[in-house]
């Protein structure tokens, strides 16, 4: 499955670059430069790509904070907006609990792949 995967990144590429080497060079050459980095995503299965895409923890914690610290102009000191951030961040931490889908199959496909570097816990 991999080999065919990376068959077609391969081929998806090779079209990408035809069609835009002239006008972006730079880019295309970037991408040549770094392409082992660039489709090591690929290497993982369907359901750990899915978990990667759409698991985005950080940017979903700030965008939570932000949206409580948004409508307010101005805090009367540091200690008000650390405890409105605190409240948020209790709110936020309800939803981590959340089991994600698949994750049994997903961490037996990482400890295939990483093997003994692979420890859950």
């Amino acid at each position: 499955m991999v080999q065919y995967i990376n068959k077609l990144l391969k081929q998806s590429f090779f079209n990408l670059n035809e069609k835009w080497e002239e006008k972006y060079p730079i880019v295309i050459k970037s991408w040549q430069d770094n392409w082992e980095k660039l489709t090591e995503y690929f290497q993982f299965t369907s359901d750990i790509r899915r978990m990667i895409y759409t698991t985005n923890t950080i940017e979903g914690y700030h965008r939570q904070i932000r949206k409580v610290t948004k409508n307010k102009g101005v805090f009367p000191n540091d200690t008000t907006l650390e405890k409105l951030v605190y409240l948020a961040y209790r709110n936020i931490r309800k939803k981590w609990t959340m089991p994600l889908a698949n994750w049994e199959a997903i961490t037996q496909q990482l400890a295939i792949k990483f093997g003994d570097k692979f420890k859950f816990l």
